[in-house]
């Protein structure tokens, strides 16, 4: 077995448990071998589950062993907790999204490549077997050329069951960033990259009331919209309209379909791996289950800094780079500029796709 970098985890909340088991058993590339939390305790617990070294955040960033840190911190400062990783000399994987501004990613960027650094994020679900179908279907043309489409993720918020919602509704919040990292990322990877934004977003209620948890009944302000109806315009000329809303009690709207000259294709909730992948091809009647042909479509968080490792050692694609990462930043908030100003937004950093 060939070298592998040394991992470590800061931020031990929910989504690290997936990240530590698969880091720490599925891989070749890396070696999960410490955690990290400002919450000692939450630390110490993984570190013991997984037979891993807890340390503090500090302490993490100064071991001169551990080659990457994956961010696992809260959205609103991952930016922050991203620079403070780069300045100690460590390559940067984190949970998307990758800033809450424009400012901060580009200063992200900056910072690894001033220290000659390498930057990835999540999310890696575009790797998993069900986004990697789609898009060898397209590549070969199954669809014809793409012309458009649309996706969908509404939802009714997660204050009826997140036991601490106030994060989804305040600055870096709100549906466009909780889940818009996935849609836009799954899009990127299957129609490249995005020209030009336009967008109305508004919401639906000032405040919301915590239904669970020990904070049940707390009203929390929704300071950020809360239902966003977009459209993108590819650079390849095709159109897609884009909804995301946290005001919608019940749907049966698909997550993502693509629409080509040649047919159509249902592409497959973009958090997850799997499928389904469904084709309708011109004069056909009826939709067709599209088995997978592509691996990694259970649960297989942590590809990512997988990818980022290779990249690292031999070079090879970073699928998840830092620059995609900016490219969905930007087009993130470029669907409030759009709405704001009411003129269509040009997102820049496209060159990575070239």
């Amino acid at each position: 077995m060939g070298k592998k970098l040394k991992v470590g985890v800061l931020g031990c909340g929910n989504i690290s448990d997936i990240y530590m088991a698969n880091l720490s058993s599925r891989f070749n590339e890396v070696s999960l071998v410490a955690c990290a939390d400002l919450v000692v305790d939450r630390a110490r617990a993984k570190a013991l589950k997984y037979g891993i070294d807890a340390e503090s955040p500090e302490s993490l960033m100064g071991r001169p062993d551990i080659d990457i840190i994956v961010n696992l911190t809260q959205p609103l400062v991952h930016g922050e907790t991203s620079l403070a990783i780069l300045r100690a000399g460590k390559h940067l994987y984190t949970e998307k999204p990758l800033a809450h501004n424009r400012k901060l990613g580009k200063s992200i960027l900056e910072a690894a490549n001033h220290a000659e650094l390498a930057v990835a994020g999540a999310p890696d679900t575009i790797l998993g077997a069900g986004i990697q179908t789609c898009q060898d279907l397209i590549q070969k043309g199954a669809i014809g050329v793409p012309l458009g489409g649309c996706a969908f993720m509404v939802c009714p918020g997660h204050e009826s069951w997140h036991p601490d919602p106030a994060f989804y509704y305040a600055t870096g919040g709100g549906p466009v960033f909780d889940m818009g990292p996935y849609y836009l990322s799954a899009l990127l990877e299957l129609m490249g990259p995005i020209a030009g934004v336009q967008s109305y977003q508004s919401k639906a209620w000032n405040e919301r009331t915590v239904g669970s948890g020990p904070k049940a009944g707390q009203r929390i302000d929704v300071q950020v919209p809360t239902h966003t109806a977009g459209l993108l315009r590819f650079e390849s000329g095709a159109i897609v309209s884009l909804t995301m809303s946290f005001d919608v009690q019940a749907t049966r709207l698909p997550p993502i379909e693509l629409w080509g000259t040649e047919g159509s294709l249902a592409v497959p909730d973009p958090n997850t791996f799997g499928g389904p992948v469904l084709l309708r091809r011109k004069n056909e009647t009826e939709w067709k289950d599209i088995p997978l042909q592509k691996p990694w479509a259970d649960n297989s968080r942590g590809l990512g800094v997988v990818n980022l490792a290779r990249f690292i050692m031999n070079g090879e694609e970073c699928r998840v780079s830092g620059e995609r990462c900016y490219h969905v930043l930007d087009v993130m908030e470029g669907l409030t500029d759009a709405a704001q100003s009411g003129q269509e937004y040009h997102p820049g950093n496209t060159e990575f796709f070239r």
